[in-house]
């Protein structure tokens, strides 16, 4: 059985070691090809809010009330990734990537 790619939108949970533990992430990036590094860039789901403005709330079946958190975008390789939880809603995926490019500052116009 061949191993399963992680698209852009779905939540998946990730190892992300012994300080951050395992987690839900949203994935950002979208699937690499064979000659590509097997990475994923993803935003942390997390249930410890702050009220900041680069938390976008997300609400869903089978998870407690959280944010995914775009100050927390990270990159790692896609063995890290343990399993698919679920796939992020369209408007929230889109307000994700509305904060992640203000926190980037990515809207800037030289």
């Amino acid at each position: 059985m061949g191993r399963l790619t992680a698209q852009r939108g779905e939540i998946w949970l990730i190892d992300l070691g012994m300080i951050q533990k395992v987690r839900p992430v949203l994935i950002l990036s979208v699937p690499y090809k064979d000659e590509e590094r097997a990475l994923v860039s993803y935003v942390v789901r997390t249930t410890s809010l702050r009220g900041t403005e680069y938390e976008v709330p997300h609400s869903a079946p089978k998870f407690h009330a959280g944010a995914f958190d775009v100050q927390s975008i990270s990159t790692v390789p896609d063995v890290q990734l343990i399993r698919r939880m679920s796939f992020c809603d369209s408007m929230t995926l889109e307000k994700v990537e509305a904060a992640l490019l203000q926190w980037l500052d990515l809207r800037r116009k030289c």
